[in-house]
């Protein structure tokens, strides 16, 4: 459960790093609030947010197994072999 929350997290404060990463190239201030006003925040911000709900699609939709199978967990069958799990 804590890898999806990180890479959750990562995809969320990557258009933040982005900018941060742009400011310190052009040699802007970084902790400067003015190098930071409202309406760029409100804008990473949302690039965030279609960012983590474009990967919640794409994990729900693209990933997994697909619809109506079955998955048999992994076993050690009856000559004593281990049979890793396997979707049916």
């Amino acid at each position: 459960m804590a890898r999806p929350i990180l890479i959750e997290l990562i995809l969320f404060l990557t258009p933040f790093a982005l900018y941060a990463l742009f400011l310190w190239a052009t040699r802007a201030n970084i902790m400067d609030p003015e190098s930071w006003p409202l309406s760029r925040i409100v804008s990473l911000a949302i690039v965030a947010l279609v960012l983590v709900v474009g990967s919640f699609v794409y994990f729900a939709h693209f990933s997994g197994a697909p619809p109506g199978s079955t998955y048999i967990p992994a076993h050690v069958d009856e000559s004593g072999k281990f049979v890793p799990g396997t979707t049916r």
